[in-house]
């Protein structure tokens, strides 16, 4: 293990850290933020210090290659630092700033997991005094690029700036990038990163112009922010009751689509525009059943508030079609407070929280295509109890998936439900009810956001304490890596020669 490459990497990690972070004093500056922009300026200066100290001691390894395994500490640990250093303008504007909103590190870090894993649980309290529309636009912006560096993964945006990585930048790559199966869209992993990064920025640009136009007639700063929340699938808002304070079909509609977009694979968009053809798109079975997904589960949930609540049959469809797209792609923004939905309803939720969008997305969840995977193959062992002679392979797509991938899938699977089992009965020992207890686990486990009954739609996670957010925070970090990538560092065998 060559630490000399990981401190450097790591270096480079928080310089290019450093100065997205200073790109939001211009926002502070334009509204006359004063105490924003010195807690800002302290944030960056310590920011560009460690990452100074750190490319400084591993200097000489500039043109080094970096092994699978310094690659999975660089990925574990750049989340960890980047949570760490992240959270420095929170906690400086709460110092600096008379109306601050964190005084204690553990929110601001908490707050800055939150917003970099694209979870969208949040601290700050849409209904008591540390309401979210007291946040400087500053500090607003920031909570918004940390979702939108997040989302399509600071790793993966480190690579396609950083070109001396040579065939360590495959390593980092598929340590970074969710989805069971990472295949690279160009032959070269920095083109890769390089074509995804452009999509990405490309749909984030083409929402923005469209809430700002006279259909949506949003400000250009909340469109900005919203832009950033919806192709991150994170759902931090600049206001307090989230999309719903808009009171906007239009903007309802706009950001249902855009956060259905953020939740298809990023490699089919290339696919369709090199080959010119959008409707290749539909080829893929992955996209078919995540569409087929959220039209469905949209009519059932529909139907049954439309039944239970007797309001119109279209706001129904409005409010059930925009909280599915939120639930699976786990972006979390609400128009409506699910939590008082029939109970139907709010498990069918509960269901897409843990199904998430499609592999190669910005969302969290278990992923579509692992799911379709895991009912094959389920399948496959049921057939075989009657005919064991007979050799089925499981395929997506004509191509036949690896028996490595299937038992990739099968210890993904059980990892994710015995964390979320272990995590729940941690989260019970603070004596929270059953919905809160397994639904805080659910939303930051699978970077979703909101849960049910006291994490609910319009409610937050302050009144949790410190020992409980650090463990959240953890299960964020341990959700957006897909558990793999952490969990190996606390394997002894790792860290032998």
């Amino acid at each position: 293990m060559n630490y000399h490459i990981i401190s450097r990497l790591l270096g480079v990690l928080l310089i290019v850290l450093s100065g997205a972070m200073s790109t939001s004093i211009f926002f502070s500056e334009l509204f006359n933020e004063r105490d924003t922009t010195y807690a800002l300026l302290n944030a960056v200066f310590i920011t560009l210090t460690a990452g100074g100290i750190l490319f400084f001691i591993g200097r000489r390894y500039a043109h080094a290659t970096i092994s699978r395994r310094e690659a999975l500490v660089v990925v574990s640990l750049s989340w960890i630092l980047i949570g760490v250093f992240g959270a420095l303008p929170y906690l400086y504007d709460g110092v600096f700033f008379r109306y601050g909103l964190f005084h204690n590190y553990t929110d601001a870090f908490f707050e800055t997991i939150s917003g970099f894993t694209t979870t969208g649980s949040t601290v700050l309290d849409p209904v008591l005094t540390t309401e979210i529309e007291k946040l400087s636009h500053g500090l607003h912006y920031w909570r918004s690029l940390t979702h939108w560096l997040g989302g399509m993964g600071i790793i993966v945006l480190f690579i396609a700036i950083f070109p001396q990585l040579g065939v360590g930048a495959k390593h980092l790559f598929r340590s970074e990038v969710p989805g069971p199966i990472t295949e690279g869209l160009k032959p070269k992993i920095k083109e890769t990163s390089t074509v995804l990064w452009r999509i990405y920025v490309g749909l984030t640009l083409i929402e923005f112009l469209i809430l700002i136009s006279p259909v949506c007639d949003m400000g250009w700063f909340d469109a900005l922010c919203h832009s950033f929340a919806t192709m991150a699938t994170g759902g931090f808002s600049t206001k307090n009751g989230s999309v719903a304070d808009f009171n906007s079909v239009s903007i309802d509609l706009v950001i249902t689509l855009f956060m259905f977009l953020a939740g298809v694979n990023f490699s089919l968009y290339y696919v369709a525009l090199t080959r010119r053809s959008p409707l290749a798109i539909f080829k893929d079975t992955e996209f078919r059943t995540y569409l087929g997904i959220v039209v469905a589960a949209t009519v059932l949930v529909a139907l049954n508030i439309w039944e239970f609540r007797h309001e119109n049959l279209f706001q129904a469809f409005r409010h059930a079609a925009f909280q599915v797209t939120a639930m699976i792609t786990t972006t979390g923004f609400g128009t409506d407070d699910f939590d008082l939905y029939p109970t139907f309803s709010k498990l069918l939720l509960v269901c897409l929280m843990f199904i998430g969008g499609s592999a190669g997305s910005t969302a969290g969840g278990i992923k579509v295509s692992r799911i379709i995977v895991l009912i094959k193959a389920a399948h496959y062992e049921i057939y075989k109890t009657f005919r064991p002679q007979r050799v089925i392979s499981v395929k997506i797509n004509n191509s036949t998936i690896p028996d490595d991938i299937i038992r990739s899938i099968f210890g993904f699977f059980v990892i994710a439900i015995t964390t979320f089992v272990g995590g729940s009965l941690f989260m019970t020992l603070f004596d929270y009810d059953l919905a809160t207890a397994t639904t805080a686990v659910a939303a930051t486990l699978f970077n979703i956001g909101p849960g049910l009954s006291q994490v609910g739609a319009t409610m937050n996670f302050a009144f949790i304490p410190p020992i409980g957010k650090l463990f959240l925070s953890f299960c964020m970090i341990l959700g957006r890596l897909e558990f793999y990538t952490l969990l190996v560092l606390i394997v002894p065998d790792f860290w032998r020669r």
